[in-house]
């Protein structure tokens, strides 16, 4: 379980997320990507980050077994965890592409929603089965993803949209064959890559002091809703069915990943 960098060209790292079986990550693993990404962003020779995963899906959000096991304080981890991740994203001093295959569910909409673009497999899926993990968070960022009508319904029901789906908002840049998407957000990094790279940073922060919403104030906001529903016991009320409806028990929000990956057309049932 890890997450690394490489840099397997002049100008662009590649920061790779890979905890298995289903890239949920913990408390440990949020605060290393944060680390990872702020890194590769303040190094003066790199001009793009390409965040990728290792694995089935792309991120599968917080590891609901550790918050099962630790209660409290694994979520207070996990919710600062994820908002230094989200926010180290955005705040990047260059731009970050994001690789997405399989699922991409809860956390990931928070990483995604927050990267300057994104590349996707033809099988990458996305939503936020939050309210059927007892919690709540990263509207914000799914409302990046998609209009607010559809985000609402997205977000009310746990379904999921496809990456082609995603491509007909303008959400996702392109959509490619699962073998070649590490080919393709290669080749979109090394095109940004080619620009002066100061004048990329400067860009970078331009366009991040012209989006008409505060991504961190907004989503440490609802942040404070989860928390209360955990103070109020709603939070475990829901969480503790989890694995209990005879689907198979992952660590992850994507237990039914599977099922993520061959529903995916808004209409069918997500996860």
């Amino acid at each position: 379980m890890s997450v690394s960098t490489s840099r397997p060209e002049k100008g662009i790292a590649v920061v790779t997320v890979d905890f298995p079986p289903v890239n949920a990550l913990p408390v440990t693993g949020w605060f290393g990507l944060a680390d990872a990404l702020g890194s590769a962003g303040r190094d003066p020779e790199v001009r793009c980050v390409v965040l990728a995963a290792q694995g089935r899906g792309f991120n599968a959000g917080v590891d609901i077994k550790e918050i099962q096991a630790q209660g409290g304080s694994a979520l207070i981890g996990a919710n600062r965890g994820c908002f230094e991740a989200f926010a180290a994203v955005y705040e990047c001093e260059v731009p970050v592409v994001a690789a997405v295959q399989g699922f991409c569910l809860g956390g990931g909409i928070g990483l995604v929603g927050n990267a300057d673009v994104i590349v996707a497999s033809e099988d990458a899926v996305f939503g936020l089965p939050e309210l059927d993990r007892g919690a709540l968070g990263a509207a914000t960022h799914l409302a990046r993803l998609v209009p607010p009508h559809l985000m609402r319904a997205l977000y009310y029901t746990s379904r999921t949209v496809t990456a082609a789906e995603l491509h007909a908002h303008g959400s996702v840049w392109r959509v490619v064959p699962r073998d070649g998407l590490g080919a393709a957000a290669l080749e979109l990094a090394r095109e940004i890559a080619a620009k002066d790279g100061e004048l990329l940073r400067l860009a970078k922060a331009a366009i991040n002091g012209i989006d008409p919403v505060d991504v961190r104030r907004s989503y440490r906001f609802e942040q404070g809703f989860t928390f209360e529903a955990h103070l109020t016991g709603v939070a475990d009320r829901v969480r503790n069915t989890f694995g209990q409806s005879g689907k198979a028990e992952k660590s992850g929000t994507a237990e039914n990943s599977g099922r993520a990956e061959k529903s995916g057309k808004l209409g069918k049932e997500g996860t």
